[in-house]
């Protein structure tokens, strides 16, 4: 019989822990050019200051729960005297200082943005006053403003309680220890990481808690290794990958996203990069949870993946077939077809590994050829001798994701490697890393190749630099160069507690301590 991979995913479903949060103070957003985005947190007051004040129309109030929160916002109001109207509030929840202090409107509705729907803000009224009212929605805040903007004159409000309930699958009961040898940044850096991990475990691995909230291949692989340093929740994989498992496309290839409401189905897109890793995710989860059965159950759809060497030419050399979102990163300039030349041969050594663990080599028979092929094709093809890199496209251009990937897909060795990478650090023209994603497939390439020390100094001046700006979770885009970047062309909707972000606290672990 079939597997029945949907149901396999609801057996998985998690339980949801639930904890109580209150703000820990009372602020107001300065403007301040040297703060991230222009705008810090000024301290006004506790928050035991805003139970016994009265407020009415035109009143506000900002504030912080210390931490980057995910979960429902509850409220207790009091009128006093009696109330003869309803009360009518604005909420805007935001994960930094600018979503407080810049208007979401008017928003830029123009194709290819994303939705207004995705800014945090409520316009909320309550009827029957005294009333604790809980807010239907999830949201992801630090930050919570609250702006009376009807009551009636013949009576005020008081807030009696604000608190939040945060929710989340990752126990924390089953945090694995940082070991004592780790230093004060490496602590305060995995911190940080193991809490945007956390905050994306829900009942699915999220790519984001305020957007977009589903499953996608890319961000599981990378959040699943986090996992196994540190919460090894193996069955919240197990679901994931059985809900990709079981909702594939009608080619068989392996779809990039996923949603689980109302019922589980595939997203739209299309993602070459991604699908092509899902036999990474099997291996990385039969080596970290010894569950054979399901690993063998997902075998015949790993081997389907591999009909993407289709794009891989008579010479042994990836060829963009044009129909396919490739993303490696958001670099608008990069040039990818290298770095997905790399993509694929980590990915097909990763199956072959797979298969070498369950038995199955005979159904793989080529593709020990194929790797040698597409190795020696890169470097006859893809090496420019006289800069001592490799190159992507007619313009030859030079990036980190094409050495990064070349170098994980073992086209060189690991001391060739770390020399490919230095020399890249060197070239100004190069073109850097636009974010997490990319940021972690480079630091993994160096530690691959013993770069231990440069390996640490990069994650200090990049997941270092979130957290010198202010970041409790580390966020989906960053550039230390230019605050406002943002593949949407609103900083606002940006995620700032992203999956892909999370795997310092795997490097830290694995690799650095």
């Amino acid at each position: 019989m079939p597997t029945d991979f949907l149901a396999i995913a609801e057996a998985c479903t998690p339980t949801l822990h639930r904890e109580r949060c209150e703000a820990v103070v009372v602020v107001r957003p300065v403007a301040d050019a040297s703060a991230f985005q222009g705008w810090r947190m000024e301290t006004v007051e506790r928050p035991e200051a805003i139970a016994p004040r009265l407020m009415s129309r035109g009143d506000s109030f900002v504030l912080d729960f210390g931490v980057h929160t995910v979960g429902q916002l509850q409220l207790t109001i009091i009128p006093e005297p009696a109330a003869d109207a309803p009360t009518r509030l604005k909420i805007t929840l935001a994960e930094t200082p600018a979503e407080i202090a810049e208007p979401f409107d008017p928003y830029d509705h123009s194709p290819g943005r994303l939705s207004r729907s995705w800014l945090q803000d409520e316009i909320v009224n309550i009827d029957l006053l005294p009333s604790t009212i809980t807010l239907p929605r999830r949201y992801a805040f630090r930050y919570v403003r609250i702006e009376i903007i009807e009551t009636a004159p013949a009576y005020k409000i008081r807030f009696e309680s604000i608190v939040a309930q945060a929710v989340g699958s990752a126990d924390p009961r089953s945090l694995k220890a940082l070991p004592a040898t780790a230093g004060a940044e490496m602590r305060i850096i995995d911190e940080v990481a193991v809490r945007t991990l956390a905050n994306c475990m829900q009942t699915v691995f999220e790519d984001g808690p305020k957007r977009d909230r589903r499953l996608w291949l890319g961000d599981l692989r990378l959040q699943a290794l986090a996992n196994y340093a540190t919460f090894n929740n193996t069955q919240l994989v197990k679901r994931c990958l059985a809900l990709f498992a079981g909702l594939r496309r009608p080619d068989g290839l392996v779809n990039a996203d996923m949603y689980e409401y109302p019922q589980a189905h595939m997203g739209n897109c299309r993602i070459l990069d991604y699908s092509v890793l899902f036999g990474a995710v099997v291996l990385d989860y039969l080596q970290a949870s010894g569950d054979r059965e399901f690993a063998l159950s997902l075998w015949p759809i790993v081997v389907q993946q591999l009909d993407v060497l289709r794009y891989v030419n008579a010479d042994g050399l990836f060829v963009d077939p044009g129909d396919w979102w490739i993303f490696i990163d958001w670099s608008e300039p990069l040039h990818k077809s290298t770095a997905m030349h790399g993509v694929l041969l980590y990915a097909m050594q990763q199956t072959l590994d797979l298969a070498r663990a369950l038995g199955k080599e005979a159904d793989v028979a080529g593709l020990p050829g194929q790797l040698d092929k597409m190795r020696q094709a890169a470097r006859a093809q893809l090496w420019d001798g006289a800069r001592g890199v490799f190159v992507s496209g007619p313009q030859r251009q030079v990036s980190w994701a094409s050495q990064a990937w070349l170098v994980l897909g073992q086209v060189v060795d690991a001391e060739q490697g770390a020399q490919v990478l230095r020399r890249v650090a060197g070239m100004s023209e190069a073109v850097w890393p636009a974010g997490p994603y990319l940021y972690h497939h480079v630091v993994h390439a160096m530690l691959l190749c013993g770069m231990h020390d440069e390996a640490t100094k990069l994650m200090h001046d990049y997941w270092g630099a979130m957290v010198q700006r202010g970041a409790t979770t580390f966020w989906e885009v960053f550039d230390p160069t230019n605050d406002h970047l943002s593949p949407y062309k609103n900083h606002l909707i940006n995620s700032y507690c992203h999956a892909w972000s999370c795997t310092p606290t795997w490097f830290i672990r694995k690799w650095l301590v």
